[in-house]
């Protein structure tokens, strides 16, 4: 769809993500706040994304064709390559008609062609790491953008040439989380109930509803007696684990999916979950102590590195899946219910690891690509 600009409004902008929530929901978090300061969006994104649609506030969403690159199936190249080649075609006819002051991709595959086109049309550019390690899709692009701007303090495996364009300016995240970030923290007393939360994803929901009931049948009877368990399980898995925790006498909360998990956040005591950008930068954000579990075998090794940071802050802690036995972490779950001052430590520093004002902060670094874009234009002119 085209469209004409009308009425008063300070610009447009163009944003590009995979349609995956750990991309699009920073995006959407930035597109919010760039709204209030009076600009107007339009995003590139893929099929996933447009099921977004209704709550982008966004004037177009434009689905481009694109495509992960599989190096290690060569024979599937080609077509992928088509594929890329097609997005930047679409992307490039797109951007020519309604040309935005300037762009920010946030990772995933979906955004290479629109940030390669724009770069090749002089439209100031920037993208968005949500992870403390580079993606691919982000890598492709980092030399061609002007500023590169970082969820982490640190992105580990960026070159000197490109360590000169980050700006920290932490993960935006949803309102609904910010909204949570005033929420008190208070480690449970010596007979309160112990609320703990569990949730990771498709992945690690199953691995979690086979090793949760097999921990907690570890912890001791005392212990049990006061938990409650709020997790989020697979369809699949629901009724082996409610049945599992009926036989320990664990009180708990199953679900396949939490609509108000900012809120379940909010109420737990402490959180075991998987480390995507999006679960750190929101755990940071409400101020829950946490053991991540990052997700194994990723290319990138994404989530280990957001664990790692988080954890080297004092929030929480690290356990790698292919290490972690029931017996071990049951005695350690156990030994942070009796140490109330850990368990605030931790919430402490999660609350001073966080970047509540991350939309803010990214929202400046688009106002400013935009100004320099405005001052280069009337140079040339």
């Amino acid at each position: 769809m085209d469209f004409e600009l009308h009425g008063q409004h300070k610009g447009l902008i163009a944003l590009a993500a995979g349609g995956t929530g750990g991309h699009l929901f920073p995006a959407q978090a930035l597109a919010e706040e760039l709204v209030r300061r009076g600009f107007i969006m339009i995003l590139f994104t893929d099929a996933r994304g447009r099921k977004y649609g209704d709550r982008f506030p966004a004037v177009d969403i434009v689905q481009v064709s694109s495509s992960t690159l599989t190096f290690r199936k060569p024979w599937k190249l080609p077509f992928q390559a088509f594929r890329l080649m097609k997005g930047l075609s679409e992307a490039r006819l797109k951007l020519g008609r309604n040309r935005p002051a300037a762009i920010i991709g946030f990772g995933g595959y979906p955004s290479f062609p629109p940030l390669v086109a724009a770069a090749g049309m002089g439209i100031p550019s920037a993208i968005h790491e949500q992870n403390a390690v580079m993606g691919r899709a982000n890598r492709a692009v980092a030399k061609r953008v002007d500023v590169i701007a970082s969820s982490f303090p640190e992105i580990t495996n960026l070159s000197a040439d490109l360590k000169r364009k980050v700006v920290f300016t932490g993960n935006p995240v949803r309102k609904a989380v910010l909204e949570m970030a005033a929420a008190p923290y208070a480690p449970p007393g010596e007979s309160g109930t112990f609320e703990l939360l569990v949730f990771g994803g498709s992945q690690g929901a199953h691995f979690f509803s086979e090793l949760m009931p097999k921990m907690l049948r570890e912890l001791p009877a005392s212990l049990r007696q006061k938990l409650h368990v709020t997790q989020q399980c697979r369809p699949e898995d629901i009724e082996a684990v409610r049945q599992a925790y009926a036989e320990f006498g664990i009180h708990a909360t199953l679900e396949t999916f939490f609509s108000d998990m900012p809120r379940r956040m909010a109420q737990a005591h402490l959180v075991i979950s998987r480390a995507g950008a999006s679960t750190v930068a929101e755990l940071a954000v409400i101020g829950r102590p946490a053991i991540l579990v990052p997700l194994p075998h990723a290319l990138d090794n994404d989530q280990l590195m957001n664990a790692r940071a988080f954890s080297r802050a004092g929030a929480g802690w690290v356990f790698k899946q292919d290490a972690i036995r029931p017996d071990q972490l049951a005695l350690f779950i156990t030994k942070l219910r009796y140490e109330p001052e850990t368990l605030r430590a931790a919430h402490e520093a999660a609350r001073h690891f966080a970047r509540p004002d991350a939309a803010q902060r990214l929202a400046d670094v688009m106002e400013r690509l935009v100004a320099q874009g405005t001052a280069k234009g009337r140079e040339n002119t």
